[in-house]
């Protein structure tokens, strides 16, 4: 036998750090499925500015509901004096006993009676909103393909072939990998055949295509040609430049092509710039699985008369919840049978949970982005450049919380600010000081970096070297390494490929 000390988390502490470090979208799809899971969970009256639509739907539940008492999600700040964002989840724990272990959503024949008083559904509202799944670009291929008459065995050989397409659009797989895999009766002049007829129906235009070069020469060669016109001049020009200079395109080296085609370097630039019009990644025009929804977490605004910056937490689609009054009742009656109240009270508690934790989190979130505003002023008055180091142990020490929590509370945060939307961790960046001893931050020297390279001359752009020298001169010294880091963060090509003839 021995005594130790261990620290432990419950399972509902677990669930409540998640929730602190949930976007809005991702607590948007918790709490739909908590709707369908819970029975005991409800719609709340949405705030007056959401859709039109729900304006029916909230009319017709207060007038329900009236009079009702009703545990619903806030944004008090009387909990910022708080040193401790999860002494009010322990208090609750304390307070429903180790039955908040057991299992909530276990199976019961048990159905409450609903009556029928024409009242539409909040919940299946809710979840009725939600997007329908998009079909994926195999699908849609597929579905090209049946469209198009070509004998059996090529039939079976382009649906064979559409299964190594990726999301780009291109076939990356080696042919002699596709060739060894193939079924038994999709011989190689199958697959040859299949592979042509892909390119030449399916679309967009460059669907099938091995590599960059071949995808853009299938886009060029669908282009109508007019004999004797401009139009076929730089079509030509087009097909000669994908075909043997696409190398010399990517590194701007346009003098030893415009020598080598025997044309004028303006000929050559502007057949390169035509060539934009083509899609390196004919796929994501039907799936775009890189586009992603930035939904802000909270807006900041400027008050012109008291001189200051104010957040506003955005709810956006994720709906408010409240604890529903029926079986509230039902878990205390008395006459009820044994096994419903339990199954009762289990949704109850679960419930009475997980709005308290969504209440933590907002207020966890406010405090975080009030100690943002005050220390980021600059940003928000001139920019990006005048951001200043932040790190999370300092605002951790500040309110009193530890610095995990922090770090989860801005996880995948955004702020929609009047400079435009971003992400709530941008503003804990490091950093350094300038010879003015002047604190600046990772993102404020990558802002000046890139106002260096806008104001540059073109015609001779800066290398890595010179770069360092500016910035040395504009009191902020770092290592050509750093330079370097920074200018890839940014997307910025070397100097090479930066001059313009």
């Amino acid at each position: 036998m021995r005594m130790s000390q261990q620290m432990k988390l419950a399972p509902r502490m677990i669930q409540s750090m998640e929730i602190l470090q949930m976007a809005a979208l991702a607590l948007e799809e918790r709490i739909e499925q908590e709707l369908a899971s819970n029975p005991t969970l409800e719609l709340k009256e949405q705030p007056e500015d959401m859709a039109g639509a729900m304006e029916q739907v909230k009319e017709e539940r207060r007038e329900a509901k009236e009079g009702e008492r009703e545990m619903v999600v806030s944004d008090d700040k009387s909990h910022e004096s708080s040193s401790d964002d999860f002494e009010r989840l322990n208090n609750i724990s304390e307070e429903y006993g180790d039955s908040w272990e057991s299992n909530t959503y276990e199976t019961s024949s048990y159905t409450p009676p609903r009556a029928n008083t024409g009242e539409r559904d909040g919940k299946m509202d809710a979840m009725a909103n939600t997007a329908a799944r998009a079909q994926s670009l195999s699908d849609q291929l597929l579905d090209q393909w049946r469209m198009v008459e070509t004998p059996p065995g090529i039939r079976l050989a382009g649906e064979y072939l559409i299964g190594f397409i990726d999301d780009d659009g291109y076939i990356r797989t080696p042919m002699d990998d596709i060739v060894s895999q193939a079924p038994r009766d999709v011989s190689v002049e199958l697959i040859d055949d299949a592979l042509q007829r892909l390119q030449e129906t399916l679309e967009p235009v460059g669907i099938g295509a091995r590599d960059v070069r071949e995808c853009l020469l299938l886009q060029i060669q669908s282009q109508v040609i007019h004999p004797g016109t401009d139009e076929e001049q730089i079509l030509m020009l087009q097909y000669d430049l994908v075909s043997n200079h696409l190398k010399d395109i990517e590194a701007n080296r346009l003098p030893k092509i415009a020598k080598a085609l025997d044309v004028e370097i303006e000929d050559v630039k502007a057949a390169i710039s035509s060539l934009k019009q083509y899609h390196i990644h004919p796929g994501r025009m039907l799936v775009d699985s890189t586009s992603q929804i930035i939904q802000p977490d909270a807006v900041i605004e400027y008050d012109e008369q008291h001189d200051r910056y104010y957040a506003m937490l955005t709810h956006g689609r994720v709906p408010s919840l409240a604890i529903s009054r029926e079986y509230e009742k039902m878990a205390s009656d008395k006459t009820a049978e044994k096994k419903t109240r339990e199954f009762v009270g289990n949704n109850l508690r679960s419930a009475r949970w997980l709005i308290e934790a969504i209440e933590q989190r907002n207020n966890t979130l406010m405090r975080v982005i009030n100690v943002v505003i005050e220390a980021q002023r600059d940003f928000f008055d001139i920019g990006p450049q005048a951001l200043k180091p932040l790190p999370m142990t300092l605002v951790a020490d500040q309110l009193g919380i530890h610095v995990a929590t922090v770090s989860r509370a801005v996880n995948e945060k955004h702020l929609q600010t009047p400079r435009g939307i971003f992400p709530l961790r941008m503003f804990f960046s490091g950093g350094t000081e300038t010879e003015g001893g002047d604190a600046m931050s990772w993102t404020a020297i990558q802002a000046k970096l890139q106002e260096i390279i806008d104001e540059e001359d073109k015609s001779k752009p800066l290398n890595d070297d010179e770069l360092v020298e500016k910035l040395k001169e504009k009191g902020i010294e770092i290592a050509r390494r750093t330079v370097a880091k920074y200018r890839k963060q940014l997307n910025i090509l070397p100097a090479r490929q930066r001059k313009e003839y």
